[in-house]
């Protein structure tokens, strides 16, 4: 991961690019490509959706979305300082506390419901 932020990092600089990689648009342009991604999935079915890389266009598309995703939030973390594995994994913990398992998992419902 570290190798991968300081690549995009010296993209970034023999560009000239650092000036516009402020903390505001790194999350405007991780939002954008997050919505790009969500745009591949808009109006199939979920089993459409569970088979989207069953074709090689759409395998493509969602790869390079799912891609510039990653490089937005590396670059992102890299500006803030925010080790995002730690983070990952601190967040983790902090659910695996918040959701414990539960013998009758019948009832669970997601934490976005």
């Amino acid at each position: 991961m570290d190798l991968l932020q300081r690549r995009l990092a010296r993209f970034a600089v023999a560009r000239g690019w650092e000036p516009y990689h402020t903390p505001k648009n790194l999350a405007v342009a991780l939002s954008v490509e997050a919505a790009e991604l969500v745009e591949i999935f808009q109006w199939l079915t979920p089993e459409q959706s569970a088979r989207v890389m069953e074709e090689p266009e759409s395998a493509h598309r969602v790869a390079d979305e799912v891609a510039d995703v990653l490089a937005y939030l590396l670059q992102f973390c890299e500006v803030l300082g925010v080790d995002v594995l730690a983070a990952l994994a601190a967040k983790i913990e902090r659910n695996e506390l918040r959701f414990p398992v539960k013998e009758d998992r019948t009832s669970d419902r997601h934490s976005s419901e």
